[in-house]
């Protein structure tokens, strides 16, 4: 899958579940800090994550990572892992 095809995927997951707008994610906005994501919203984006790619991720090192770009490097590596 196409990084770019990620990206637009983690994008729309993103804003279903903090319920902002595609013009406020950016690759380095932080979940908390940038979206205001709060503790349980970040449980329900890794579950989100998970669901749209049907991949399983490390949920420990999924809620690790702090920012959209980071969150689409880190899907690249489950959805790529063939």
């Amino acid at each position: 899958m196409e990084k770019n095809e990620i990206e637009q995927r983690v994008v729309k997951v993103v804003c279903e579940v903090l319920g902002v707008t595609p013009e406020m994610v950016k690759p380095d906005s932080n979940f908390v800090f940038d979206l205001g994501a709060e503790s349980t919203q970040s449980v329900q984006l890794v579950a989100a994550f998970e669901e749209e790619f049907d991949i399983e991720m490390d949920s420990e090192e999924a809620l690790a990572v702090e920012t959209v770009g980071a969150a689409v490097d880190f899907i690249e590596k489950y959805v790529n892992k063939n």
